[in-house]
């Protein structure tokens, strides 16, 4: 008996240490959430977002954890797929607060997906940083159209993108004339066709078509017709990638020969595979160039292209300083804590990161920061030139 009872003891006493141990391992462990389009309608986003979240989280570890206080963590990344549905964002966003109690989330990315997760991860009291969201609604409160205290963004807002297509399409191609074709019933695409069409006839020109249509439509036909009967010198087609290459050809069956402008919306590179010689020549905005990177960022397209094989795209890119904010407001933080992280990351006032340089002004999520023109150029995008603010 005696043996039988010393047995127990010894096994209680290594149960509770390595108890203590787990114990002491969670607490050294820092949780982040990831929202992505890994299927759905832009899946090639999804993609690029996973890749380069996971990249950014490899780093840090194999480097030994991120210091925060004193003290080293490592990451632990739980990435929730939203499906390309506004919905499932918010239940991912509710799921990773509530369930896996993350310290921060990265995403979603398309304005209309990040929108619905914002408001989960604003009432809940949690940074939620969306890569690629363009909208202003999504760091924005619906009711007061204040700015939301807990949602930041690592691309540039849509007014100014579509300051900066309007103002080449005037200045570099000297257009006239401009049509838009556009989703009604996306945020993103409607805003950015809003702000481009202000700001194109604020400084002279005429937007002689202003067409919509619906996520999901196939057949563009009339719109185009329409536009055709307007004979614009430019076409701005505000969508994304998934779209942009079948409103092209079809456009071009029609007859419509004038150059095509696009946003950042364009950037995957199954653009190319899907539009080929179709969008040869193009143009469009979006928040860096490859290949004309700084070093900051040839050290992340190298990494990321000895990693994965392919060039990162803008929404790899927004992800990987998504994550270097964040590292950033941790580290400043002093804590794992969700409203010491908060409070830093709003301090943030300036952030070198691969898509350039990023000024947060005290009160907004919104990073001042220059965008690019890239040309479509054989199965590349091109630098062009810079935009600044």
């Amino acid at each position: 008996m005696k043996k039988v009872s010393l047995a127990l003891v010894v096994l209680t006493i290594v149960s509770l240490v390595l108890t203590g141990c787990a114990q002491t391992a969670s607490t050294q462990t820092i949780k982040v959430g990831v929202v992505a389009e890994l299927t759905g309608d832009i899946p090639a986003v999804g993609a690029s977002c996973k890749n380069a979240a996971e990249m950014a989280v490899k780093e840090v570890n194999d480097a030994g954890g991120l210091e925060v206080g004193g003290k080293k963590y490592q990451v632990e990344l739980f990435i929730e797929d939203n499906a390309g549905k506004a919905d499932q964002s918010a239940s991912s966003a509710q799921k990773l607060i509530t369930q896996q109690n993350v310290v921060a989330i990265i995403g979603p990315n398309a304005s209309r997906y990040a929108i619905p997760a914002s408001e989960i991860a604003e009432s809940s009291k949690v940074v939620l940083i969306s890569p690629w969201s363009t909208n202003p609604k999504t760091t924005l409160d619906a009711k007061t159209n204040a700015a939301k205290k807990y949602v930041f963004r690592a691309a540039f807002i849509d007014d100014f993108q579509g300051r900066v297509v309007a103002k080449f399409a005037l200045d570099n191609l000297k257009a006239k004339k401009a049509a838009v074709l556009y989703d009604v019933a996306s945020d993103y695409n409607k805003g950015i066709a809003e702000f481009f069409k202000k700001t194109f006839e604020e400084n002279g020109g005429t937007i002689v078509a202003f067409e919509t249509y619906t996520t999901g439509d196939k057949d563009f036909s009339a719109q185009l017709t329409k536009i055709k009967e307007a004979a614009p010198d430019v076409v701005f087609l505000p969508n994304y990638y998934s779209e942009v290459p079948l409103q092209i050809q079809q456009a071009k069956r029609l007859g419509i020969n004038v150059p095509f402008l696009g946003s950042d919306s364009w950037g995957s590179a199954e653009l190319i595979k899907l539009c080929g010689a179709d969008c040869e020549g193009y143009y469009f905005s979006t928040h860096y160039a490859a290949d004309n990177a700084t070093p900051v960022a040839k050290k992340f397209i190298d990494g990321y292209t000895a990693k994965y094989g392919n060039t990162p795209d803008d929404v790899a890119a927004l992800t990987y300083d998504s994550f270097g904010l964040l590292w950033t407001a941790l580290k400043n933080a002093g804590k794992v804590d969700r409203q010491a992280v908060r409070d830093a990351l709003a301090k943030v006032p300036n952030y070198e990161g691969v898509t350039g340089n990023m000024q947060f002004q005290e009160g907004s999520g919104d990073p001042i920061k220059s965008a690019v023109i890239l040309q479509v150029k054989g199965d590349k995008f091109v630098w062009f030139a810079n935009a600044n603010p």
